[in-house]
C-alpha cells in the first residue's frame, strides 16, 4: 500500500482493505511477534535537567506532573527499570531465546551503559527513540529536526551503527518528514494496521511497521487496563489465538511494547513468562525485531513503483 489511497490531509481510512497482502514470513509463518522494550529512564521530564516540570505518563504511581518540582518518586518509578526491571526482562528474553527491538531514548542509553552493553552482547536491536522520551507535538520544527540529529548520531556513537529505524512515541506533525528527511528506513510511529505499509515521505518510499497501544504494558498504568499478570497474559493470549487463526489464510504481526519500569516488576513479568509459555506451544510462530521486518518486507514486497 502507498499514499495512493491518501485523502488531500494524508490520511488513509482503506488500507489493505479484505485482501491484505500474503507477508510470506519465514518459515510459513502465521504469525510475527515483534516485542519492543521501551527504555526511556533519565530521558523523561524532570526539573533537574531543566524542564519545566517533572513527568506526569506512565510514571506507574499516578502522580501527577509538578511544575518547577522535582518529584523524588516519580524519578525512583523511572530509575527502577534500569535497576532492576531491565535485568529480570533480559533473562526472560534469554531463556525464551527471544530476540527484541530495544526502543533506546538515547538520554536514556548515555545515563544506563551497563544495560546497553547488555543488549548489544545479546543481539538484540537498537531503534532509536529519540533524543528525549517527550511529547513532539508541540516541539517547534528547528529544534525536533536538532533531536533527530542528536537521536541518530547519538546511537551510532554508542553501538557503532546507525539506527536504521525509528520510534518517537509522542511524535508531532512535522517528525516523519523529518526522519524520512535524515534517511531513516522505517518508522514505528502508527496505530493503524497489522501489516507494514509503504508510503512516499519527502518524494521517497518509506515504510511504517505499525505499532499498539494496546498490546502494550502501558495498560498497567493507573490500573486502567490491567491491574494484575492474569489480566495482561489473558489479553495477550486472547489477541495472539486470533491472530494465529486468521495467520491460516492471512498472517499478520503482533506487536508488544513492553517498559522495563512497568512489566519487569515481578508480579507483572509472570504475565510475561506465561504468555511466552503459551506461544511456544505453537509452531509456525516468527519472533523477529523489526529490523527484520523491514529487510523481510523490502525483499517480499518492495515500495510499488506506480
Amino acid at each position: 500500500m502507498t499514499a495512493n489511497n491518501a485523502e488531500p490531509s494524508g490520511r488513509d481510512f482503506r488500507g489493505y482493505g479484505r485482501n491484505p497482502p500474503n507477508p510470506n514470513w519465514p518459515g510459513g509463518a502465521r504469525i510475527a511477534i515483534n516485542i519492543n522494550l521501551n527504555f526511556e529512564a533519565g530521558a523523561e521530564l524532570t526539573v533537574d535537567d531543566g524542564d519545566a516540570s517533572s513527568e506526569g505518563l506512565l510514571n506507574d504511581i499516578g502522580a501527577p506532573p509538578y511544575p518547577g518540582i522535582r518529584s523524588p518518586l516519580v524519578e525512583s518509578a523511572f530509575e527502577f527499570g534500569p535497576r532492576v526491571g531491565v535485568w529480570r526482562l533480559l533473562r526472560i528474553f534469554r531463556d525464551f531465546a527471544v530476540p527484541v527491538s530495544v526502543l533506546g531514548v538515547v538520554r536514556a542509553l548515555q545515563r544506563n551503559p551497563e544495560p546497553l552493553a547488555a543488549f548489544l552482547e545479546e543481539g538484540h536491536e537498537i531503534v532509536s527513540h529519540g533524543w528525549r522520551w517527550i511529547d513532539y507535538h508541540t516541539v517547534d520544527e528547528a529544534t525536533e529536526r536538532e533531536h533527530v540529529r542528536l537521536a541518530l548520531d547519538g546511537i551510532e556513537a554508542l553501538t557503532g551503527r546507525r539506527s536504521v529505524g525509528w520510534m518517537t512515541g509522542r511524535p508531532g506533525p512535522n517528525t516523519r518528514r523529518l526522519i524520512a528527511e535524515a534517511g531513516v528506513a522505517y518508522d514505528r510511529d502508527s496505530l493503524n494496521d497489522e501489516l507494514p505499509y509503504w508510503m512516499t515521505v519527502e518524494g521517497r518510499g518509506h515504510l511504517v511497521i505499525p505499532y499498539s497501544f494496546e498490546t502494550n504494558d502501558n495498560r498497567f498504568d493507573l490500573n486502567l487496563g490491567f491491574s494484575t499478570a492474569d489480566d495482561f497474559v489473558r489479553y495477550f493470549i486472547d489477541c495472539f489465538d486470533l491472530l494465529y487463526a486468521e495467520g491460516s489464510e492471512h498472517p499478520k504481526l503482533m506487536s508488544i511494547g513492553l517498559h522495563d519500569r512497568l512489566i519487569g516488576r515481578p508480579a507483572r513479568a509472570v504475565g510475561l513468562i506465561r504468555f511466552l509459555e503459551h506461544v511456544r506451544k505453537h509452531d509456525r510462530v516468527w519472533f523477529c525485531t523489526g529490523e527484520q521486518i523491514a529487510q523481510h518486507w523490502r525483499q517480499m514486497h518492495p515500495m510499488p513503483t506506480t
